[in-house]
């Protein structure tokens, strides 16, 4: 009794696969030059900014300029302490920051949960008027805030620096986005375990806001260590200046060491950098799961 083999036929793709291969490629590199042209633009001036800061004054204001140095300069680096109370500028900077965050990060969570959670009378209202601050220039506040804070006695203080930005108005509106989008059941569920308002927002939702709560910590981080205008208001000492404030001390009113300004740029830059590099898949995450939902 003879068996016969069915052998199986080699698999080939189907020819509609190939063409869609075959079209999405050209696509795929176009795009892939578009964003290399476009992050090679983005990242030309922090490459200026370094080879200015490893370079003379004479380079830099050579014309042509110099596109590369001669020699390495890193002596700029080491003159920033010279001329800036660089530790205690720094020191004064992370205080402010850290301040910030906190008190945002409670502030901003329990009042967004409210806005999502809690049915009061008046809460559409009163969210409309918060949502109407971020159409009002922070200008505007100036005057009165320091006349607050100098009734406080708190100018040329870390507490009367951050003050203002204790809370932020941005920042309930972006938990307030990410409270509404969760599920109701895991409110009920807690309720029907016995828990009350408080323990549902601490121990179920605040646990499920990680990314949303690294969003609202890394842009509050940003705009604090970057920020000028009020600092360089209520802080006159030197060595109570943000870092912000002391660079744009570096700048002469007649000569200024273009060199050493940039050094201290990259250094004040460099924390900020460094934590977005580490952090900036939760950012991203946080801000496309707030801000597309409510």
């Amino acid at each position: 009794m003879s068996e016969v083999v069915a052998t199986r036929p080699a698999p080939t793709q189907a020819p509609q696969r190939v063409e869609r291969r075959e079209r999405r490629r050209p696509r795929n590199l176009d795009a892939y030059i578009v964003l290399t042209v476009g992050g090679l633009i983005m990242i030309f001036p922090f490459a200026y900014q370094l080879i200015m800061s490893l370079s003379t004054q004479a380079e830099v204001t050579s014309v042509p300029p110099t596109l590369w140095p001669e020699s390495l300069q890193f002596g700029n680096y080491a003159a920033v302490f010279d001329v800036l109370p660089f530790a205690n500028q720094f020191g004064v900077s992370v205080g402010i920051t850290v301040l910030r965050v906190g008190f945002q990060l409670a502030l901003c969570a329990m009042a967004g949960y409210a806005f999502a959670r809690l049915r009061f009378r008046g809460s559409a209202v009163l969210f409309a008027l918060l949502l109407s601050i971020l159409m009002v220039p922070s200008q505007i506040y100036l005057i009165p805030q320091y006349s607050i804070v100098q009734n406080l006695n708190l100018l040329n203080t870390v507490l009367g620096i951050a003050l203002p930005g204790l809370f932020s108005a941005f920042g309930t509106f972006l938990l307030r986005q990410h409270f509404a989008g969760l599920p109701e059941e895991l409110e009920e569920a807690a309720r029907l375990d016995g828990a009350n308002q408080w323990q549902i927002f601490s121990r179920v939702m605040l646990p499920l806001s990680g990314p949303a709560l690294a969003s609202v910590a890394i842009l509050t981080t940003i705009s604090s260590w970057n920020d000028l205008l009020w600092p360089l208001v209520v802080s006159t000492y030197e060595k109570n200046m943000p870092l912000a404030v002391g660079l744009a001390t570096l700048q002469g009113q007649h000569i200024t060491n273009y060199p050493v300004m940039m050094a201290a740029s990259i250094m004040a830059m460099a924390p900020i950098l460094i934590l977005f590099l580490v952090l900036q898949r939760r950012v991203v995450d946080g801000l496309a799961h707030s801000g597309m939902k409510g």
